[in-house]
This record gives C-alpha cells, structure tokens and sequence, in this order.
C-alpha cells in the first residue's frame, strides 16, 4: 500500500521560499491525486512543547530556535501551521516530528505498520533537509520511495537539482507530478 507523505508544509518554512506558489500548487495537485486514488495522505510537521525540552543545544538546527525564542517557543503557533492552501481533511494523519527525519522522534512508523503502508510517496520543504533526511532512513527502513521532485523545494535551488538528479535516485524512483 502507498501513502503521500506532505512534509514541513508549515508556515514558517515554506512562505519564506521564492518559489512558494509552485510547490503549493504541485503539492496540491498530489494530494488531489491520491485522495481520488484513494491513497492515504499523511502530514508531517515539526513541532515541540512549549519551552522546548526536546531540544538540545547540541543541536545546531534547533538549538539555535530556542535560543532565538529564549525558550519559550513550541506549541503550535500560527507560524508552525500547516499552509491552508493544502491543509489535511478532518480524517487525514498529522505526525509532529522532533527532527529533521519525519521518523525521529515520531510515531511515523507505528502509523505506517498499522496502515500496512510499504511505499511512500515524498513531498515537501526542504529537499536538503526533511525530504533527504526520511528518504535515508526510509531506505534503511526497507520502504519502497518515490520522489516527487516538482513537490520539493530548497532555499538552494542548485542543491534541489543535485539531490533529485544524482543522489535521490540512488534509493528511490524520482518522477514529477504529471508523472504521477
């Protein structure tokens, strides 16, 4: 069974990128598709309690949003939403991670065995981080990966292109939207 992985579609994260009204479309565009297969659509978000105790300050990424927030960030904010152009029906899955990875610190795997899901299907913000990160440990997960290259973006377009034309093929099928 397939699942649609929408990952890091908050906010915060995605807002920022000059190629924001593309990625939402496109994203929109695999959820509608898998909705009408019925595919299952789940949303990976990052999110922390408030204070944050699940961050370190040996933790470069995260460290530095605490201390940016002097640790009273976490909690789900408007900043931390999922973007409204392509947020989850009322029955749709919404996972909050504490990493990168959409598996580390998540209960992404428990919810996969129990759906009987093998294959995902990735999307999401940002390819270097979230996208690379869970196709990693997908693969070493044994899960069959499918990239939707045109659903994933990254502050560094040339680092986009590198990891969905030389490494991302290495561990999964990279195809676009019209493809799907």
């Amino acid at each position: 069974m397939n699942a649609l992985l929408v990952m890091d579609v908050q906010n915060a994260v995605i807002r920022q990128l000059p190629d924001y009204n593309n990625v939402i479309t496109n994203v929109s565009k695999a959820i509608s598709i898998a909705r009408s297969k019925n595919i299952p659509v789940i949303y990976v978000v990052v999110g922390f309690r408030p204070g944050m105790p699940e961050i370190s300050m040996n933790n470069k990424v995260f460290g530095a949003s605490k201390t940016r927030s002097g640790g009273a960030g976490g909690g789900q904010s408007e900043a931390m939403a999922i973007d409204a152009a392509i947020a989850p029906l009322e029955n749709e899955i919404i996972v909050i991670k504490r990493r990168i990875s959409a598996f580390t610190g998540s209960d992404l795997e428990v919810v996969l065995r129990a759906q009987g899901i093998q294959h995902l299907i990735l999307t999401g913000v940002a390819s270097s981080g979230v996208v690379l990160s869970t196709l990693r440990e997908a693969a070493d997960k044994d899960y069959r990966i499918t990239v939707l290259a045109d659903c994933c973006t990254d502050r560094d377009p040339a680092l986009h292109d590198v990891l969905v034309e030389k490494v991302f093929p290495f561990q999964a099928e990279v195809i676009t939207i019209n493809e799907f």
